[in-house]
């Protein structure tokens, strides 16, 4: 992992402390798992892949920072890719994560 990748796992375990997470390696770094589901997972580069569903991803598009979630060049439904410079500010960070766990509570627990 790297540094910005790290840092942001830091945060995110800080913000979400009080769940019970289990973390998986995904991606080339480490995605944070909630009940068996994805819910977000820190990019190398400092970016965070956040899980919002597909009802929720034109309004989480809106945002400051945040585009289209793609890999191996195939839009990935249902997740948006926020830039680090977007998850600065803690605040920031909690609504990314508050918008993550909204979905994800909603999916049966694998």
């Amino acid at each position: 992992m790297s540094l910005a990748s790290d840092e942001l796992s830091e945060r995110i375990r800080a913000q979400l402390a009080h769940l019970v997470l289990r973390e998986q390696k995904m991606f080339g770094a480490v995605a944070f798992m909630l009940d068996g589901n994805m819910l977000v997972a820190p990019m190398k580069d400092g970016a965070l892949l956040v899980r919002t569903g597909k009802d929720a991803q034109a309004e989480a598009l809106a945002r400051p920072g945040a585009g289209v979630m793609s890999m191996t060049g195939r839009t990935m439904s249902g997740y948006v890719q926020v830039s680090g410079d977007a998850l600065e500010d803690d605040e920031a960070l909690a609504g990314w994560l508050d918008l993550a766990l909204g979905f994800v509570r909603t999916l049966p627990p694998k």
